[in-house]
């Protein structure tokens, strides 16, 4: 196996990935902004054994990312997939959003994905060659209220993938998205309701609460991990992969229901009705 790429490989889903890899001994590469996280995956990986090319370094960093990949390729040769996996929650209403902020957010969930797939593009084109794997989400489909600047930028993921598929496919690179519902791990578990006064307070401490439940009822990281592992693996891999037969089915009724009636479920769904 050539080497994989995985972005914001430190906690959750990534480092789930990067361990499925490491079993079979396939050659890891990545980064993440969070050092300790980096450094305790590092000594796993020489434990057992497996090679690998890790340093802790922000998805912002576009200067950083290019020595990344020059020292990847320079290690390895080529690469056969790029996991993109940074994120980074955006919960509140929209009209008290600090916009700013919003920019930022954009920037490490949109641009971060964008930013690590045109570095590593070029090589797999030469080779005609190699797989980029975003990691999306249900809400890149079903845009929830309180979320809107994370669900934009999920959105944006894939429209991106969508366009870069084509472009790309002439030469042999292969383009995927990664759709999980909610997750069970601590991503959303900073989210705060909006402060006293906020006409939007008690819906969103709604959501919120609903939110939790979910999440606790969620996929586990495993889960996610492995449909990555089998899409990296796979010759062809579909365009759109969701990690359940339930969510491949819910998935597939939402690009199909009117969106009233979407909407509608939705609401009584994270029990936010007026």
């Amino acid at each position: 196996m050539q080497a994989v790429v995985i972005t914001g490989l430190a906690q959750g889903i990534g480092r789930e990935v990067a361990r499925l890899l490491a079993r079979s001994k396939g050659p890891v590469a990545g980064f993440d902004i969070d050092a300790d996280g980096v450094e305790s995956l590092t000594k796993e990986f020489e434990a057992a054994g497996c090679d690998h090319l890790l340093t802790t370094l922000d998805i912002t960093d576009r200067p950083g990312i290019a020595k990344f990949r020059d020292a990847v390729l320079a290690k390895f040769g080529r690469v056969e997939a790029v996991v993109s996996n940074v994120g980074v929650d955006c919960f509140g209403p929209f009209e008290e959003l600090d916009l700013d902020k919003a920019l930022k957010w954009m920037e490490i969930n949109f641009i971060g994905t964008a930013a690590i797939f045109q570095a590593f593009l070029p090589s797999m084109r030469e080779h005609r060659s190699g797989k980029l794997v975003a990691l999306s989400s249900m809400l890149g489909q079903l845009p929830f209220p309180f979320d809107s600047i994370y669900s934009a930028s999920k959105y944006a993921i894939e429209g991106l993938a969508a366009t870069l598929r084509i472009e790309v496919e002439p030469f042999g690179v292969k383009v995927a998205l990664i759709e999980p519902a909610q997750v069970s791990t601590t991503f959303a578990a900073k989210r705060t309701p909006p402060q006293e006064g906020s006409p939007y307070r008690e819906r969103a401490t709604r959501f919120i609460e609903r939110d939790k439940i979910l999440v606790r009822q969620g996929l586990a990281p495993t889960q996610v991990a492995a449909t990555i592992v089998r899409v990296i693996n796979s010759k062809n891999p579909n365009f759109f992969n969701e990690i359940t037969l339930r969510d491949r089915i819910f998935m597939s009724l939402l690009r199909v229901l009117p969106y009233k009636l979407r909407d509608a479920i939705l609401v009584r769904h994270m029990g936010i009705k007026v």
